[in-house]
Parts: C-alpha cells; structure tokens; sequence
C-alpha cells in the first residue's frame, strides 16, 4: 500500500478526480481518498513487485494536484 497526502482537494470532484487516475494504473487494485486531511491510500494488487511510487505522483499530476513533502 502506498500512503501520500494530497494538496488542493476541496471537493468531491477532486475527489473523483484523484481516485480515476489512481485506478487507471495498471496493479492498482483500489484508492481511499479522504478529503479533509488530503489522506490518500493506494492498495496494490499483490505481485511480485509494487506499483511504481513515480506512477502514483504522475497520476496524482495528472488530475491536477500535488503531493505533500511531510
């Protein structure tokens, strides 16, 4: 699993947003976005190796937000 807190997110299409290009990488198997502190949880599907941390910041770009340096 992968853990990162979002910045910018005020809505539920943020929310939307986010979750949509998460799923779209491949080995994703599910995202739990929780608005208020930016929370945002990646589950992998259990493989031989992890879903690369670089296709979750370029996903979350992608939607048009940043991640937190905390």
């Amino acid at each position: 699993m992968t853990e990162v807190r979002v910045l910018g997110m005020t809505c539920d299409h943020c929310v939307r947003s986010v979750r949509t290009e998460l799923l779209g990488i491949d080995g994703v198997q599910s995202v739990d976005v929780d608005l208020v502190p930016g929370a945002v949880s990646v589950v992998h599907i259990v493989t031989d190796r992890a879903v690369d941390p670089s296709l979750v910041v370029a996903a979350i770009d992608e939607a048009g937000y940043d991640i937190a340096n905390d």
